[in-house]
Parts: structure tokens; C-alpha cells; sequence
């Protein structure tokens, strides 16, 4: 077994694709859109991260299917992007449209995190490495 991606499903997928790409750095790797349902993928590294239209994750789950917005509360899951400078990476993605959650903190471990919800309503986490301890 390999963890071969993370697919988030959005409202718009071109428009997250642009949120991540001038909040983070990231480029698309891939965009497709056909009959009503969007897919596309970042350049992230190792692990692809995906979006995917609400339409979308209707018929693959035949309904079963709760949409997340940021009018109700965050899922019980986060996206987090590791970076040496937190402040830095959660000031950027307020600018681009992102809601602060938390500001940067120390962590008891010696981990600096903050928290954002993205466009799509997703958690972000933004949080220095981990130390080699």
C-alpha cells in the first residue's frame, strides 16, 4: 500500500487552483473539465494534493455527500503545509483570501503552527519541521 493523494472536493475548482497557486507558490499540474465536474492537481511534492468539483463527489458517493462551506464548521481533518517562516505563509494566504484561525504559536514540542480555512472552507495548518529530537 502507497498514500497516493489527498482530493478535496470545492465549489470551484479553477478558483482553488488559483488560490493555492498565489497563496503558496504551488503550480497546476493538471486541469480538467468536463460536463459540469472539474478535477485538477498541485505540484506539491511527493504527495499530490487534488480538488475535485462538488458534482463530482455527489456521483462518486451517490449522495452520501456533505458539502463543506465556511458558513458551517470545519471538517475534522486539515491540510498542512510544512515552511520555516509560519508567519510569513498564514499572512500570505489571509491576503489571498484565506480565514485566520489561529495565529502562529509554540507548540509544548518546540513546533511553531498557525491555522487558516481556505477558500473552499479547509483547514490549513502551516507548521515549521518537526525537530530530529
Amino acid at each position: 500500500m502507497k498514500y497516493g493523494y489527498t482530493i478535496v472536493y470545492v465549489d470551484s475548482v479553477e478558483a482553488t487552483l488559483d488560490f493555492y497557486c498565489k497563496a503558496f507558490g504551488f503550480t497546476v499540474r493538471m486541469l480538467h473539465e468536463e460536463d459540469g465536474f472539474a478535477y485538477g492537481e498541485l505540484e506539491t511534492g511527493a504527495t499530490v494534493l487534488a480538488f475535485a468539483s462538488h458534482t463530482l463527489g455527489e456521483m462518486n458517493l451517490d449522495g452520501n455527500y456533505h458539502q463543506a462551506s465556511l458558513e458551517d464548521k470545519p471538517f475534522g481533518f486539515e491540510l498542512a503545509f510544512v515552511t520555516e517562516d509560519v508567519q510569513a505563509a498564514h499572512d500570505r494566504a489571509v491576503e489571498c483570501g484565506a480565514v485566520s484561525l489561529k495565529l502562529p504559536m509554540e507548540k509544548p514540542w518546540g513546533q511553531t503552527v498557525s491555522y487558516v480555512r481556505a477558500i473552499d472552507g479547509s483547514i490549513i495548518e502551516f507548521c515549521t519541521p518537526m525537530s530530529q529530537g
